[in-house]
């Protein structure tokens, strides 16, 4: 019986197709390329520090008594006892206050795993937290701040100068926006005019002047980070 050869295609012709149509990615090639942006450096640091704020919070619960004393800010105990700088953020006085700030900071950490941010953002933030409560000295009439809303503005303000910084033409239109509304939300707050404002919703007063000292903190600790830094902004991943 003759055997059949077959010669290979000649030029422009195309070869025989494969058995089975072309290989599809596997699932483990699929999930690789889901996550590999969250194994990122400057994302996995963002995360380290939305989880330091946020699991001491929910670890001690309401805060009360004893405890909240030792934690809270205070204007006539925080430079001799400066742990109070860092742990006035876990420190809540109720139920709604510990919600809607838990969901503020799972916003916030999302917000800056979307925007892959790099590692000097996570550290503007980190700096920022004690800073923001420092600045809380500069409102002689506060007596008493507890909670994590300071900070929390803070990496919004981090997370909207990396995009305007260090993103695409879309990617800076979304960091303008962002720095925008929060512009727009710390003057309708007036704190240089409010100490307090009676929340109805958390059934508690809340503090303008941390809301602002925060974004101005974050702000300035991720200037000054790129500033130090120099040269063009660390490419985020895709």
């Amino acid at each position: 019986m003759a055997r059949r050869v077959l010669s290979p295609p000649g030029p422009g012709k195309p070869g025989p197709a494969p058995q089975g149509g072309a290989r599809k990615p596997g699932a483990a090639r699929r999930f690789l390329d889901t996550v590999s942006p969250l194994a990122a450096p400057g994302t996995l640091a963002w995360l380290a520090v939305a989880a330091a704020l946020l699991g001491p919070a929910l670890w001690g619960g309401l805060s009360s008594g004893m405890l909240a004393a030792a934690l809270d800010w205070r204007p006539g105990l925080w430079r001799a006892e400066p742990w109070r700088l860092w742990s006035a953020a876990w420190v809540h006085l109720n139920a709604r206050h510990l919600g809607v700030n838990a969901a503020g900071a799972a916003l916030v950490a999302a917000l800056g795993v979307a925007a892959r941010v790099d590692a000097r953002a996570a550290w503007a933030w980190a700096l920022a937290w004690p800073a923001t409560h420092a600045a809380l000295a500069l409102q002689p009439g506060l007596a008493r701040y507890a909670g994590l809303s300071g900070v929390l503005h803070a990496g919004v303000a981090v997370v909207a100068l990396a995009l305007w910084r260090g993103g695409s033409g879309r990617e800076r239109r979304i960091g303008v926006a962002i720095g925008a509304g929060l512009l727009l939300k710390l003057v309708m707050e007036a704190p240089w005019a409010l100490d307090l404002v009676w929340s109805p919703g958390l059934g508690m007063a809340v503090v303008p002047w941390a809301h602002a000292a925060g974004a101005v903190a974050g702000a300035l600790a991720a200037g000054l980070l790129r500033a130090r830094a120099g040269g063009p902004p660390v490419p985020r991943p895709a």
